[in-house]
């Protein structure tokens, strides 16, 4: 099935209508003429080796040229604007502790630094294998689904720091729990989490978290990153080591014990990291292990163009015409008779010449510029490509928008530009351009492929409603795309968990409202009481009053020690902070 890149040049089939009322008014013209010249014998003798049929047969054949020109200026291409591309791997989940601790410099430059390197490293070996990333610390969030833009993946893995938990702690059993609902529940294989962290003040339902992902077939392998020793935490604002409550200096140990339990429920490995090479070889060799499912993706390619062809056709077409005679074949035997006809004769080839030339240069003269805008189009999209695989975004997106620019119905350029914008942090323009690419694409899947990165945007920035909505279009273009499936469940979880924190919110902020309401009833009430009789002044004396105040502020002393003590004790307040 064709496409055709450029649809407004159709409008020139517009012109087919002209031509052929102006082919009748030459009929008419003609058939005047020779009412005009009076003698029909000199008439016929004039016009007897010409036949009408034969100069209708070039009409029709410089008509047929003009129409299939017109299909060549727009483009016809083939509907391989994607192709399938299958490759074999497996689904793996990062989980990242970004809590304080991670900042301890046992390892230099730290510890969390050190992981970074260590998941980017071991993102360049997982080449054919999907990569989402949880991090966690006293909660555990998701920060990129599962995808197969391993560029992405290292974006987010770079970006992330201690700042992105506003809770601390360590709780690793949350983000298993995290990393398992990422995962395609309806599969029993082909799924691993990679978990990273110095495993202090874990809590105890990990382990039991992970026995439940091991019989559900995700294997779960930990890395320990710290030392068994020990360090001090440096507090990034003041520079100096961490305190706990009592003024002590805190010094945070790696948990290997932990560490190891998880990986020995989760059917997986423990690594103690000593060598970034090593350890990624050693995680890189146990993943590798693993049963690969072949996937089939489609991806975005450039049209098979179709122009040419169809040029030389039209080409082909106007020869046939230039070498076609108006003359009947048994006059073309006939010697001439008349000096007239030897004047109408060399009229018709002076005519014939001109239609010659016209005819030969005509389809060069559209060919040429037609070439020159497909090599120049192509030529554009092609250096954003290159700069694109280079990394370069600033430069990919330049050329890129130089293209859609120039040629603004060129959807390619429009999504490639997207996916640059997206890797160059620059979200709401990516949006926009993934919408242009949908407006643009013909076939569903290549709509649908819009849609879902335009949902992962979103997605990632947390803009959940339209997120959805983006999904959902994916999966109504292409029902069988199961990652826009999978992308829209945790986006519709994470909508319902920040809907019931929004009314939980709501709920705490409802007393202080009407504890300020009943402050602003005060005064009112005070008003109230003046109006009352006042009591008669007390006829204590200084001494007793002065007992009196004694007892009083030691009764508030103890009190406080009280609240102080309470409040200490309380199972609310956190013990530790990082």
């Amino acid at each position: 099935m064709f496409r055709f890149q450029h649809i407004d040049y159709l409008a020139a089939f517009a012109a087919v209508p002209i031509l052929l009322l102006l082919f009748y008014l030459v009929l008419k013209w003609k058939k005047n003429v020779s009412l005009k010249i009076g003698d029909a014998k000199l008439v016929k003798a004039m016009t007897e080796n010409f036949s009408p049929g034969r100069f209708a047969v070039k009409f029709i054949l410089i008509l047929t040229a003009f129409t299939i020109t017109v299909l060549a200026l727009a483009n016809p291409r083939s509907p391989q604007g994607t192709e399938k591309v299958t490759r074999n791997g497996i689904d793996v989940m990062f989980a990242l502790d970004v809590s304080k601790s991670m900042m301890a410099q046992d390892i230099k430059p730290s510890r969390l630094e050190r992981a970074k390197q260590l998941l980017g490293k071991l993102i360049d070996k997982l080449s054919n294998d999907r990569i989402g990333i949880v991090v966690f610390a006293g909660k555990a969030y998701l920060q990129m689904p599962l995808t197969g833009d391993h560029g992405a993946a290292k974006m987010y893995l770079t970006a992330a720091s201690t700042d992105m938990v506003p809770t601390q702690g360590t709780v690793i059993g949350d983000a298993l729990q995290m990393c398992f609902s990422s995962f395609n529940s309806k599969e029993k294989k082909y799924k691993s989490v990679i978990l990273i962290s110095d495993g202090e003040d874990h809590d105890e339902g990990a382990i039991k978290i992970a026995g439940q992902m091991a019989g559900e077939g995700i294997s779960i392998n930990t890395i320990g990153i710290g030392s068994l020793e020990g360090t001090a935490i440096i507090d990034e604002t003041t520079n100096e080591a961490k305190k706990d409550i009592n003024g002590n200096t805190v010094i945070t140990k790696l948990n290997e014990k932990e560490l190891m339990s998880i990986a020995s429920k989760g059917n997986g490995i423990y690594r103690l990291f000593t060598n970034t090479d090593e350890v990624v070889s050693s995680l890189d060799t146990q993943l590798s292990s693993m049963d690969q499912r072949a996937v089939t993706e489609d991806s975005l390619v450039n049209y098979k163009n179709y122009f040419p062809y169809f040029l030389m056709l039209a080409l082909a077409l106007l020869v046939l015409e230039l070498v076609f005679s108006e003359r009947r074949r048994s006059a073309e035997n006939q010697a001439s008779g008349f000096d007239s006809r030897q004047k109408v004769q060399s009229r018709k080839q002076k005519l014939k010449r001109t239609q010659g030339i016209i005819a030969l240069l005509f389809p060069f003269l559209i060919l040429l510029p037609a070439g020159l805008f497909a090599q120049s189009e192509k030529a554009i999209i092609k250096k954003g490509n290159e700069a694109y695989a280079k990394k370069d975004f600033e430069a990919a997106i330049t050329q890129y928008k130089k293209a859609a620019e120039k040629y603004p119905l060129n959807v390619i350029a429009q999504y490639n530009m997207g996916n640059a914008l997206y890797r160059n942090n620059k979200a709401d323009d990516a949006v926009s351009a993934y919408e242009s690419a949908v407006s643009g694409f013909h076939t569903p899947v290549e709509k649908s492929r819009a849609y879902y990165n335009k949902g992962v945007v979103l997605q990632n920035n947390n803009k959940l409603p339209d997120c959805i909505d983006a999904y959902k279009n994916a999966l109504k273009l292409n029902p069988e795309d199961d990652d826009a499936r999978q992308n829209l469940q945790k986006a519709l979880q994470q909508q319902k968990e920040q809907q019931q924190k929004e009314k939980k919110d709501k709920e705490q902020k409802k007393p202080k409202e009407d504890e300020k309401n009943k402050e602003k009833q005060k005064p009112k009430e005070e008003g109230k009481k003046e109006d009352q009789p006042k009591p008669q002044p007390s006829k204590m004396s200084k001494e007793d009053a002065e007992e009196k105040l004694k007892a009083l502020l030691q009764q508030e002393k103890n009190l406080q020690d009280k609240l102080k003590k309470v409040g200490t004790a309380s199972p609310n307040k956190p013990e530790k902070d990082w």
